[in-house]
């Protein structure tokens, strides 16, 4: 069976969207919603990397350079509470235990050892010698980087000069005769330091990109599953398997569980819709094809005796008599059929009915004693004592008496027992029209409410078991039908029992 064509529509892709739109205009960046999860993940994760390195390493060298501010700072208090001149200092240096009196004196302690340089100059940034000692050429380069050694030795903490492109802290002290001492670190080997922590900060980095991307690229897969599923349901109810369902998953979240059930309900639903669209048209094709079919008897009936009519072939008084009867029987036929079909077509578009307070017992009895006058020769029995009042449409439950009787009259035998029965239980009220006729087979009982049906062929326009489904189900009841091949046939109407008003 193929689904209408609104369940076989597919989306269509956007303009600009297709093969065919220029490069310019197509969207750029992974269109899957894996590739984006896992590009976001790595992004994020990659920019948290960033920002820890960076925040971790500025920390170290701050705190690295402090260490070396710290040393700096340390040995220019230490010249300074030493109280050297530049004799004494030029002494030690011809005794040669300047870089070991540096480090034996208590007050030494925090003057820096081999990394460290430090050069004398006059108020004019000269170098200066040390007795014997001449400066060297990286004295002199350090003296020649400093444009300002008095403003240095002003100042509160250490700053950066490049010497022969080294990066250098340095730091200036005035001795006690006026003398201008320069002492200088390198940072050379804080800012490799930095720069090989860098490089294992990104290595690491890297790696645990990779991990991330695969762990989510995994995970993603995983969670997505059910919605890979929805979208092989989704292909497969167009292609016109409309029974296809999202299975359920052991991994799903709450939303897609909740999406999936949302989307299976939805599915039932049109299956449903297309289900009923689908029985009601072949049923409006089978009950247009039986009317045609019905009407079309009397129809050519009438016509065929109009016809000899015309021709003269109608010459006998008698015979104008029968043909005229005979017209009028199946006009009145037609006019029958016609009325059934009218009624028929109300009960489909649920019409208001007139409820009030019916005695159905009355009714039942009524109903026999039009039967015995029909059939005056057929066992009636009748269990409808007293009154048994029900908020009802008196004509519809009369019609529906009516064409239970029509139908025991026209398929059993005219000696054959009728039953009649209205009862109140467990707040229902059951009417039942028994017979001891032939029965049906269960092939017959399952479509005795079909219309036009007439089982074994047998007379009748085939509506009268419709229209008693139909006005039942408007009084909101229901009809069952127990049958059997020799065990007659049982029709049971159940209708809700309303209280009655002003009973």
């Amino acid at each position: 069976m193929t689904p209408p064509k609104s369940l076989l529509a597919r989306v269509r892709p956007r303009p600009g969207s297709g093969s065919g739109s220029r490069s310019g205009s197509r969207p750029r960046g992974p269109r899957s919603l894996r590739a984006r999860l896992t590009l976001a993940n790595v992004v994020l994760l990659a920019l948290g990397i960033a920002v820890a390195t960076a925040v971790s390493l500025m920390t170290a060298r701050h705190y690295l350079l402090d260490k070396v501010d710290s040393e700096l700072l340390g040995s220019r208090s230490a010249l300074k509470s030493a109280g050297f001149s530049m004799e004494q200092v030029a002494a030690l240096g011809e005794l040669g235990i300047l870089l070991d009196k540096f480090g034996s004196p208590s007050e030494m302690q925090h003057l820096p050892t081999s990394p460290t340089v430090f050069v004398a100059v006059d108020t004019a940034g000269r170098p200066l010698a040390l007795g014997p000692l001449k400066p060297t050429p990286r004295q002199r380069i350090l003296a020649a980087a400093v444009p300002d050694p008095a403003g240095l030795a002003a100042a509160s903490s250490p700053r950066d000069f490049t010497v022969e492109g080294e990066r250098m802290r340095a730091v200036g002290v005035e001795l006690s005769d006026g003398t201008l001492l320069i002492i200088g670190t390198t940072t050379e080997a804080l800012d490799e330091g930095v720069a090989k922590a860098l490089r294992v900060d990104l290595g690491i980095g890297a790696v645990l990109l990779l991990l991330l991307a695969c762990a989510t690229m995994w995970s993603v897969r995983r969670r997505t599953r059910p919605l890979e599923d929805m979208v092989e349901t989704s292909t497969a109810i167009a292609e016109g398997d409309l029974t296809r369902r999202v299975p359920s998953s052991r991994d799903s979240t709450t939303e897609v569980e909740q999406l999936r059930l949302a989307l299976n309900s939805m599915l039932h639903q049109v299956e449903s819709a297309y289900r009923t669209r689908e029985n009601s048209a072949a049923q409006l094709r089978r009950f247009v094809g039986d009317a045609s079919h019905e009407l079309r008897t009397p129809l050519s009936a009438i016509r065929g005796y109009l016809q000899l009519y015309d021709k003269g072939m109608l010459r006998d008084p008698e015979e104008r008599r029968r043909a005229w009867d005979r017209m009028m029987a199946e006009a009145d036929r037609m006019g029958r059929l016609v009325d059934e079909l009218l009624t028929l077509a109300r009960l489909d578009q649920q019409p208001e009915l007139r409820f009030r307070n019916v005695d159905l017992s009355r009714l039942v009895r009524d109903a026999a004693e039009d039967l015995r006058v029909q059939q005056p020769q057929r066992p009636i029995d009748v269990g409808a004592e007293g009154a048994l009042l029900v908020r009802a449409d008196e004509s519809g439950l009369r019609q529906v008496l009516g064409n239970l009787l029509t139908n025991v009259r026209i398929h059993t035998a005219c000696d054959v027992p009728v039953w009649l029965g209205v009862e109140r239980v467990d707040g229902v009220v059951r009417l039942c029209v028994q017979d001891d006729g032939p029965g049906l087979d269960q092939q017959d009982a399952d479509r005795i409410f079909d219309r036009f049906f007439r089982a074994g062929g047998g007379a009748g326009s085939g509506l009268g078991m419709a229209i008693v489904q139909g006005v039942v189900r408007a009084h909101g009841g229901e009809v069952v039908v127990r049958t059997a091949p020799g065990e007659g046939l049982a029709v049971t109407v159940t209708l809700p029992a309303r209280v009655p008003l002003n009973a």
